[in-house]
């Protein structure tokens, strides 16, 4: 059987739990995962604007 060679193999996607142990994580690996959460906050940030004009949208209807 050949050897794999590693940059072969995928790559493990960056994933965060909250909670757990940062000790062992390199700074590199702390900044991405800062931008990854940024990236999220962003993302849940947008979800919420709009589920909150929907929300305004369907209360100044019935208000009507």
């Amino acid at each position: 059987m050949p050897a794999v060679d590693p940059d072969d193999l995928p790559k493990k996607k960056i994933t965060h739990e909250l909670g757990q142990d940062l000790s062992l994580l390199s700074v590199g690996e702390l900044s991405d995962r800062i931008a990854l959460l940024k990236d999220e906050i962003a993302r849940l940030e947008r979800e919420m604007a709009g589920k909150r004009a929907s929300k305004s949208a369907a209360d100044s209807f019935f208000k009507k």
